[in-house]
């Protein structure tokens, strides 16, 4: 690894899809970590590696790399540790667990959207561990951008959420992250053309972050930030050493602040180039390592010196506000597309993924072989879903159900702050669905650039599916983000927005002539020749009421002719869901069947006659 005179650990912070990657793109390029042939140096979002990220465009895991940065002005090389955050709001767990690894962080705003709520949060978070903070207002060659007023903007929430006078003291960036450019002064008209690089961000940060506490005299103490997998080595604790040295052979203790687990050899240590680890021979205090060892290592542990066992304060993680039950597939069809299909399999499936996600909770149904699943959002729970999906596991799925708390003898539940912010001609739509979910208006901005932002402060319950509707109704214009607020009395229940489904009457091969009433009544979910079972659901009713159809019923042949008898059929393009739109369209009496290959929704209940009896048990 090339030798660096001093160190500094930074995270990258934003609202999501306000640059953050791409910014670190540019860093990674300009710093020549990649070789101009190295086919990461034509690549975009180059640390989104997982193939959900990049299919969303969205970051969901943490990650830690480094660029090393020889400075023009004190000829000093810096090794500069980059954390790089999710800016979704379900995946806030992520930002809390690895903050605690730097010294300062880059505060990355949307020139055109300003702060929104996620900004908020991990601004929130970065000023409670005293970050020393760089405000970076990207994407100024937007057509509608605005940052003199952003700037304003910005100030305003520092000022709503410092805890001490240092905390307003932060220094300013403009910057086009996709051109790889940053300014100290705003330009008077942004070109491409523009002469410029990163180099008064990369200054910026080895003026304004203080590097970090270099305790090497003391004994060797690292909390464990991040897990990862070596095919070879087994686990690697990644995580910041707090004090002393640590050495390829030494012997550490893991410990928690309850009791010591174990102890084992360090095998080997590694520090992160770009999008590879580098095996180094030792690590000091102030970096950032991969430590391996056969052991079981998990976040929040502490190693440590085997003559010093002082555990490290562990990372607290916010509550989950949402759950699911997630059970093995009981359908007709369990058991024919995926490799997993027990309940021990999902349940193990189940444990591994929370040594890593420190915001899932995971407990068993009291009252079935089923887990309940507890998380920050529906696109967190959505991820988990989806990553077992395409690993060969098939299971059946609840409808998200919000967690409720007991407070002084009070029922309380989550209440959001949403932003949506919208073209002026969709704020009809935008009032009028919020108004149906009884959401409370807090504030209502109209931008010069003929945007309106909205803030409302609603239940989650009655947020649930609202995402998609409006996504819909505004053509994709539409930008909604949520903030969790906190646990309020449990406010007026939502009515039933949604209309009833469509049911199959009986298993079969679903023909075109059987789907033409579907379409005759409601919209269509699948298309002919789709396989079916009784009690699926392949389409939504025009009305209230669920509706069973017999859609394997063919045509019968006669020797008749009439006018309409050989017209041919033409079926509406069936209405095909993703894994987010089915968990918000699903009912309470409903269940989402997951396989590898489909996606089925379900009634709980398969025959009529078993519904009949449910729906009598309830009155």
């Amino acid at each position: 690894m090339q030798k660096f005179d001093s160190i500094r650990n930074i995270a990258i912070i934003a609202h999501v899809d306000h640059g953050k990657t791409t910014l670190v793109d540019g860093m990674l390029k300009q710093t020549h970590t990649f070789r101009e042939n190295e086919e990461a140096f034509s690549q975009t979002a180059i640390l989104d590696s997982n193939d959900l990220e990049r299919e969303k465009g969205i970051t969901i895991l943490a990650k830690n790399t480094s660029v090393f940065y020889k400075s023009p002005t004190t000829k000093e090389t810096v090794k500069i540790n980059i954390i790089d955050t999710p800016g979704h709001a379900d995946f806030g767990g992520e930002v809390e667990r690895v903050l605690n690894m730097a010294e300062g962080a880059i505060l990355v705003v949307d020139a055109a959207e300003g702060p929104l709520p996620q900004t908020s949060f991990v601004l929130k978070l970065a000023l409670l561990y005293n970050l020393k903070i760089i405000l970076v207002i990207n994407k100024i060659d937007k057509k509608l951008a605005r940052p003199k007023e952003v700037l304003q903007e910005t100030e305003e929430l520092f000022l709503r959420l410092a805890h001490y006078p240092e905390h307003l003291d932060f220094n300013i960036v403009y910057a086009v992250g996709r051109d790889g450019k940053a300014f100290l002064e705003l330009p008077k008209n942004y070109d491409s053309q523009n002469k410029g690089d990163l180099t008064p961000l990369f200054e910026e940060i080895i003026k304004t972050v203080p590097a970090p506490k270099q305790d090497t005299n003391k004994p060797f103490q690292m909390l464990i930030s991040t897990l990862d997998y070596d095919t070879y080595l087994g686990k690697l604790a990644i995580g910041k050493i707090q004090s002393g040295i640590v050495h390829i052979g030494q012997n550490l203790s893991i410990v928690t602040p309850e009791k010591t687990i174990d102890s084992f050899k360090v095998e080997k240590l590694f520090g992160s180039v770009g999008l590879k680890r580098e095996e180094i021979e030792s690590a000091q205090a102030g970096d950032i390592a991969a430590i391996a060892g056969k052991t079981k290592l998990a976040i929040n542990q502490t190693l440590c010196d085997p003559q010093h066992q002082i555990a490290l304060p562990a990372i607290a993680i916010s509550p989950p506000t949402l759950k699911i039950t997630i059970g093995p597939n009981t359908s007709p069809f369990s058991g024919r597309e995926g490799k997993y299909v027990t309940s021990r399999q999902i349940y193990d499936r189940l444990l591994k993924e929370k040594e890593t996600n420190l915001g899932l909770l995971i407990a068993q149904d009291e009252n079935s072989s089923k887990f309940v699943v507890s998380g920050r959002g529906e696109l967190h729970l959505a991820v988990l879903i989806e990553n077992m999906r395409r690993e060969g596991y098939e299971m059946e799925v609840s409808k998200p159900q919000v967690i409720e708390k007991n407070i002084d003898g009070k029922l309380h539940e989550p209440f959001l702050e949403v932003t949506a912010e919208v073209p002026s001609e969709f704020i009809g739509i935008i009032t009028e669905e919020f108004g149906k979910r009884k959401a409370a208006l807090i504030d209502m901005i109209s931008h010069q650039n003929g945007l309106t932002k909205f803030i409302y402060r609603i239940s989650e319950r009655n947020f649930l599916g609202a995402r998609s509707i409006l996504l819909t109704a505004t053509r994709g214009t539409v930008n909604v983000s949520s903030l969790f607020i906190d646990y309020l009395p449990v406010g007026e229940a939502l009515p039933k927005l949604r209309n009833g489904a469509i049911i199959v009457y009986d298993s079969g091969k679903a023909l075109a002539y059987g789907l033409q009433t579907v379409c005759e009544r409601g919209i269509l979910f699948i298309p002919a020749g789709t396989e079916v079972y009784e009690g699926m659901v392949v389409g939504l009713n025009a009305k209230e009421e669920d509706m069973e159809i017999n859609v394997c019923k063919g045509k019968k042949l006669t020797n008749m002719h009439t006018e309409n008898s050989d017209e041919a059929i033409v079926l509406t393009p069936p209405l095909i869901m993703s894994l987010e739109q089915s968990l918000d369209f699903i009912a309470d009496d409903e269940l989402l069947e997951v396989t590898p290959k489909n996606l089925r929704i379900r009634k709980k209940f398969l025959s009529h006659v078993d519904r009949v009896r449910a729906q009598r048990a309830k009155k």
